[in-house]
């Protein structure tokens, strides 16, 4: 760390890290990962990690040269790995391409592991030097991370609200607060993820199919109903369809607590315990509350429609605060118009 890295550094790393994201709906469990490999100030091969099982990156790279690149400099997003799993190390596959220099963005977050692959790079004698565009790599794999570090994944929590902050009428109705536009990048923002979370009530009030629609993504995320309750049953609803897979989680496979209420840190490590690293939740006020209190969201995405829906309607969560100290404090990390709503994207402060 500390080290002091040029343009030409940055330029590459940069193009790894636009690499690894081009990964996002087929690593499955595993982390998102670049690799650039440069000779005399040219890229001589780029790939990325592209399915679950499959190639590594660093590989995907070297197949494209023969796997011989005497004397070059890889950019990687992520340590490459130094033990045998679905696939072989990659750091033995860089140390047997002859390479001269390897420059890493992040070290593995597995506690396990971190540190193993570059003390192996370098035990060869090739020069490793970390932290190049470290925040970057860490906020592209921040479920990944997050899951290596506590078997929880990152929880982003998606809402639709009117500008008086409420998200349905008393009745229920909630169909429909924001635009098309803005639904259509609920779509999206679904695909990015490998589970969807929801709770009975909603399940019970809406028969929400819960999958993604979009013409060039043919998977849909893992749906999760928690239902405490064990109420949901009839398999004729939508959440059953053959679409997608479906989990429900409930008192016959989750610890519950002395309020007869899940556990819901358990009911997460289910998802951890399956490779899950990124999770939506798209749920009523009761289960929204019930997240936050149990501090197990990490990110809001709101989607603010310029309606106002009155009083009487239901707020996003059901949440008791009763003095400005118990406020929950938000960061928001960016806000930009779609169609005629507001979506603003904020992480809950540690």
């Amino acid at each position: 760390m500390g080290s002091t890295f040029s343009k030409n550094d940055s330029h590459y790393m940069a193009i790894a890290l636009k690499l690894a994201n081009e990964g996002r709906y087929g690593v499955g469990a595993n982390p998102m990962v670049g690799c650039v490999i440069v000779k005399d100030d040219q890229i001589i091969a780029k790939g990325y990690h592209q399915t679950f099982g499959e190639a590594h990156g660093e590989i995907n790279a070297l197949k494209q040269i023969d796997h011989q690149a005497h004397g070059a400099t890889f950019y990687v997003t992520l340590e490459p790995c130094s033990h045998q799993g679905k696939t072989p190390p990659c750091a033995q596959a860089i140390i047997d391409s002859g390479a001269k220099k390897v420059i890493i963005a992040l070290l593995d977050p597995n506690p396990l592991v971190s540190g193993k692959g570059m003390a192996m790079l370098e035990n060869s004698g090739i020069e490793v030097i970390t932290g190049l565009m470290e925040n970057k790599a860490l906020e592209l794999n921040r479920g990944f991370v997050k899951r290596m570090q506590t078997g929880l994944p990152f929880v982003t929590c998606k809402i639709a609200m009117s500008l008086d902050g409420k998200t349905s009428m008393t009745s229920g109705e909630s169909k429909w607060i924001t635009g098309e536009p803005a639904r259509q990048d609920v779509q999206k923002l679904r695909a990015n993820h490998q589970a969807i979370i929801t709770g009975s009530g909603t399940i019970i009030t809406d028969n929400p199919s819960m999958t993604v629609r979009l013409n060039n993504i043919n998977s849909s995320p893992l749906r999760v109903v928690i239902d405490s309750k064990n109420q949901i049953q009839d398999t004729a609803l939508n959440i059953f369809s053959n679409d997608a897979p479906t989990l429900i989680l409930n008192t016959n496979n989750v610890q519950v607590l002395e309020s007869g209420k899940l556990d819901l840190n358990d009911a997460l490590k289910h998802l951890g315990d399956q490779g899950i690293n990124n999770a939506l939740l798209e749920a009523g006020p009761g289960l929204i509350g019930a997240m936050l209190e149990a501090k197990l969201i990490d990110e809001f995405i709101i989607y603010t429609a310029p309606i106002l829906m009155g009083s009487e309607a239901n707020s996003m969560a059901t949440l008791v605060l009763n003095k400005m100290s118990d406020k929950i404090e938000l960061s928001i990390n960016d806000i930009r118009i779609i169609g005629d709503d507001i979506r603003i994207s904020a992480k809950i402060k540690p």
